[in-house]
């Protein structure tokens, strides 16, 4: 009886919760770029008006990443030379990928650097540790690309 009791109580748990559910849209004039989308995705949780729960910010393209770090120019030069140290762009012949296009560096690079980044949702804020910031890293630009950002909770 516990059990089903249980049951029950996570079923309407579930049926309570909100879900909220914004895109957002880059073009990069450069190959690469960083770009901190904090302000973003806190106005995305602020329209949601979740209040605890989780937030998930998603790069929907295999060539680029969101990531958490510091919002530190020099960090994010070092970023940019030790991934290309890992998979430099050029020469385009070293990868096998490369052949229709030239971006065999960008997949490797997302790769390393992630695909999504889920934060705690508490008292309508984003529950960060010091200094964090969620960042957008395009790896292969000048095209238009985009982001979900999935918010669930109460």
């Amino acid at each position: 009886m516990a059990a089903n009791s249980l049951r029950v109580l996570i079923e309407k748990e579930v049926k309570d919760l909100k879900s909220y559910r914004k895109e957002l849209f880059f073009n990069t004039a450069t190959r690469r770029e960083i770009i901190n989308i904090t302000p973003d995705v806190e106005r995305a949780l602020k329209e949601s008006g979740i209040q605890e729960g989780l937030l998930l910010v998603n790069a929907m393209h295999i060539t680029a990443s969101v990531f958490i770090n510091d919002n530190e120019s020099g960090l994010h030069n070092d970023f940019e030379k030790w991934l290309e140290r890992l998979a430099p762009e050029k020469p385009y012949s070293q990868y096998e990928h490369n052949g229709f296009e030239d971006n065999a560096d960008a997949h490797l690079k997302r790769t390393v650097m992630g695909r999504e980044v889920v934060v705690a949702v508490t008292e309508g804020r984003l529950d960060f540790g010091p200094w964090e910031q969620i960042f957008y890293y395009e790896l292969d630009g000048m095209r238009r690309k985009r982001v979900l950002i999935k918010i669930i909770g109460d």
